[in-house]
């Protein structure tokens, strides 16, 4: 039996009057690569707020590797083996391509620095070879002295799952990783999860539904707070629910 790496029970959110969650079950099986899909103001984003601790739900609980993470903060799951990208690109402009990376290395418990500024970071030869190594797998290693704000939109992208990468997470949350893209960078954003998938394991939110379709193991569907349908990829293609609700606008 697959082990759940991620399991969310019964999670609830309201705000005001509108139901943003409705006690959602969901999990993630370690290894897998789970699309979360639906409409416009489904919840999705909202959802991923709630996993990675941006928010708290009004009841329901996640559980993360087996230990209960609902009351952890964003940085603790993080540490716990959490790492997220966003909807709109979250690098630091002003500073190279090898530092973004570099400080997210540094930013982790066991990388040695324990951000300890009296000694120069430039001397800490480790931590600059992880960032490379994490450049390298994003396709960004040629890329080192270059400012993050010269950077092509797709490559902010990858430069954001590099520095990701350097948490050492288990599981990546990418929420929308193709948003901004114009088809060769989508291409190229694809090719470049389906080479992270072979290493941690990926719950990602996205509106391509080509890309959902290639990528996933298995995908879900949000629709008004509510969770409709989860299966494999040909399963919830086919669903008749799922094509009146979301798919039928894009299939």
């Amino acid at each position: 039996m697959a082990e759940q790496l991620l399991e969310v029970r019964q999670l609830s959110r309201r705000f005001a009057a509108v139901d943003a969650l409705k006690a959602v079950d969901f999990s993630v099986e370690a290894g897998e690569v789970h699309a979360l899909i639906g409409p416009n103001g489904a919840g999705k984003t909202t959802f991923i707020h709630h996993v990675s601790g941006a928010l708290n739900p009004d009841s329901g609980s996640v559980h993360f590797a087996g230990a209960d993470v609902t009351a952890l903060s964003m940085h603790q799951r993080v540490t716990a083996g959490m790492a997220r990208s966003y909807q709109i690109t979250n690098v630091f402009p002003s500073l190279s391509v090898l530092d973004n990376v570099a400080l997210a290395v540094q930013g982790r418990a066991d990388a040695g620095s324990s951000f300890r500024f009296w000694k120069p970071v430039q001397a800490e030869q480790r931590l600059f070879e992880e960032a490379r190594a994490c450049l390298d797998q994003v396709g960004l290693g040629a890329r080192n002295e270059t400012l993050a704000s010269s950077l092509a939109h797709g490559e902010q992208r990858a430069l954001e799952l590099a520095m990701a990468l350097a948490t050492r997470p288990r599981m990546l949350l990418l929420d929308e990783p193709m948003a901004g893209a114009g088809p060769e960078e989508s291409a190229r954003m694809v090719e470049l999860i389906e080479h992270l998938a072979r290493h941690v394991t990926i719950l990602l939110v996205e509106h391509d539904m080509a890309a959902v379709f290639r990528l996933a193991d298995r995908i879900s569907v949000l629709v008004n707070g509510q969770l409709i349908c989860t299966g494999e990829p040909e399963a919830v293609r086919a669903n008749p629910e799922v094509r009146r609700a979301y798919l039928g606008d894009h299939l």
